[in-house]
């Protein structure tokens, strides 16, 4: 009975132990393993539409690279940061909860660590979004639960960047080989050392 006891209890054991080692990059939102882009890659927002009988607003969201380095596209996510109202507050007055919580937002890809809706920037034909280029559209939809007919959504972009090319290394060239006539030189000049004909002194002013 003890036997099976302690079994149990290592049995138990390596399961939490298994657990914790599983948790790691793909327990973490997108937006923690990515750079946060601001300053070198900006979100434009085109309003295409609204659904009066949902309180629906529609938006295309274009990603423009900034920088000066490729960003890598399939990596690229936006963030809608937060929401504000007519007087630019992003907090309720009373409960100072975050605006953004009034609003549904449809057909997101997924939430940041902190319940922020994300959306994937689509991938061209190009595997990097090339310095002063913009990105395919994305097309959102925020319902505003409180029916208020003025607010701004406002966004952050996080990715990667394109690493630098390494180096390649130099090639190193191979020392030019030596002529038919240089060749017969030196096996002579090796037979006249064999037969002591001449000594290593004098090889050496022959051939240094």
């Amino acid at each position: 009975m003890r036997m099976y006891h302690l079994t149990t209890i290592l049995l138990i054991g390596a399961l939490v132990i298994d657990g914790m080692l599983n948790l790691g990059p793909a327990a973490a939102s997108p937006a923690e393993q990515l750079a946060d882009l601001t300053g070198k890659a900006s979100v434009s927002v085109t309003f295409t539409g609204r659904d009066n009988f949902n309180s629906e607003y529609r938006y295309d969201l274009t990603v423009r690279n900034r920088s000066s380095e490729p960003l890598i596209a399939d990596s690229l996510i936006v963030v809608l940061d937060k929401i504000t109202n007519l007087a630019g507050e992003d907090r309720e007055s009373l409960k100072s909860e975050p605006l953004l919580n009034r609003f549904d937002i449809v057909g997101q890809d997924g939430e940041t660590e902190d319940g922020k809706p994300f959306f994937r920037v689509p991938v061209g034909t190009s595997p990097d979004l090339a310095p002063l280029t913009d990105s395919l559209p994305l097309s959102i939809r925020i319902r505003n639960r409180d029916y208020v007919s003025v607010f701004t959504p406002s966004f952050r972009v996080y990715g990667k960047k394109r690493p630098p090319a390494e180096p390649k290394p130099p090639v190193s060239q191979a020392p030019p080989s030596p002529s038919p006539q240089d060749r017969q030189t030196d096996r002579l000049i090796q037979l006249l050392l064999k037969k002591g004909i001449i000594t290593e002194e004098e090889r050496k002013t022959i051939q240094p």
